[in-house]
């Protein structure tokens, strides 16, 4: 089995079709850009605009949405997957604009808005025309997203919106329609009623702070937002108010399926740039590959791929069936970002002093992959997702 034969994952033929196709794609257009776009720290919008042009903005979504299929494949998580894994080979930050751009900007209207706001905003996002980004991370508010102190206020026919946001993507790019934010709205027997507000891009009293500098992702859009007396109109309120968690925990878990795919994607691009690179590199008179312990660090790399692909898979195909799937997307999470972080460091050791170098896509891995171990909920939290799933209870005391 070659790293790239997707034979062996029950994929049908419209699926490998569509893999192939993101594939050649991500290989044409993205890879030869990754570098420039890594090291000027600039999302390369025109990028953006052909992956909206073919489609993989509007993969999970129904036609009748706008959904898009290509290759006769869409419609589902498992195409998304699909699309991210490819992607994620050769530039993470493209994939996670993919991500994020699907499964914080566009599914929460899908799945929560009115029909008002699908028909206003779904278009120009499933066609990759715009971008948005979802508003939950605070500074004293990530895992623990009960903690959020953003308020926003009726007044009127308007909700007026104050606090600050960070880490969030696709909040300050040129095509950014606008953000989903949570708010604490009132007070619901004793504890915080949260919602989500949908707060356009150029509202007054939104401010987008500057990009952060990051580790890695370079060239994926994150920034800062801050929130000071922001007003929008009352329907601005997506899905039902002091539904917004909830909600977004329904959300969390698809996404973690996604980021499982991009994870798996990474893992695959360091295992190829490794495999090249032994083939290639000559080390007192041969190749670098003909060393068995060399052989046996690519064999463990290309078991993670492996294990990575069949959990973010098996996860996607419980969601597209309408069963429960958040264990699974935990346990692919989890599996994948471990994947992706092991094989990013073996893949540099391969590489040696040029593993240190960020014209080489390994040594951007290596920087890119540690996020996978955090956004979209930390490796701790898959464990505690886990753990739960077993019966366990850390807060479970012992009565004589």
């Amino acid at each position: 089995m070659g790293v790239l034969d997707l034979s062996a994952y029950g994929l049908s033929d419209e699926e490998r079709e569509l893999a192939g196709l993101v594939r050649a794609f991500a290989d044409e257009r993205i890879a030869p850009q990754a570098y420039e776009a890594d090291r000027t720290k600039t999302l390369p919008l025109g990028l953006v605009a052909e992956m909206g042009e073919l489609g993989l903005f509007g993969l999970p979504f129904p036609e009748e949405a706008g959904g898009v299929r290509i290759g006769g494949q869409g419609g589902d998580y498992l195409a998304l997957g699909l699309a991210i894994e490819a992607i994620a080979r050769v530039d993470q930050s493209l994939a996670i604009t993919l991500e994020a751009g699907v499964s914080l900007g566009a599914m929460p209207v899908y799945r929560f808005g009115t029909d008002a706001q699908r028909a206003e905003l779904l278009p120009d996002l499933l066609a990759g025309r715009a971008l948005a980004g979802f508003g939950l991370t605070e500074p004293e508010a990530g895992s623990d997203a009960g903690a959020t102190r953003t308020t926003a206020r009726l007044d009127g026919d308007e909700w007026v919106i104050d606090g600050a946001k960070q880490f969030i993507t696709n909040s300050g790019t040129a095509i950014t329609r606008f953000v989903t934010v949570t708010a604490v709205t009132g007070t619901r027997e004793g504890r915080k009623e949260i919602s989500t507000i949908i707060v356009p891009a150029g509202t007054a009293g939104f401010i987008v702070g500057a990009p952060y500098d990051k580790v890695g992702w370079h060239a994926s859009d994150t920034h800062p937002l801050t929130f000071e007396g922001a007003r929008v109109p009352a329907e601005n309120l997506l899905g039902e108010r002091g539904r917004g968690f909830a909600n977004f925990l329904s959300i969390l878990d698809e996404g973690r399926i996604a980021i499982a795919a991009l994870s798996t994607g990474a893992a695959e691009g360091c295992l190829e740039a490794a495999l090249d690179y032994a083939d290639s590199r000559i080390v007192f008179g041969e190749r670098l590959g003909s060393r068995q312990s060399i052989q046996f660090m690519l064999a463990r790399m290309q078991q993670r791929v492996h294990t990575a692909r069949l959990a973010w898979l098996h996860a996607a195909r419980l969601r597209d069936a309408g069963q429960p799937f958040g264990t699974a997307a935990a346990l692919a999470k989890l599996t994948a970002s471990d994947a992706a972080m092991d094989n990013a460091r073996d893949a540099t050791q391969i590489f040696g002093g040029n593993g240190f170098m960020n014209e080489y896509p390994v040594a951007r891995h290596y920087r890119d992959s540690k996020i996978l171990e955090i956004g979209e909920g930390t490796s701790e939290v898959q464990l505690l997702v886990i753990s739960r799933a077993l019966g366990l209870d850390a807060g479970r005391s012992v009565k004589a």
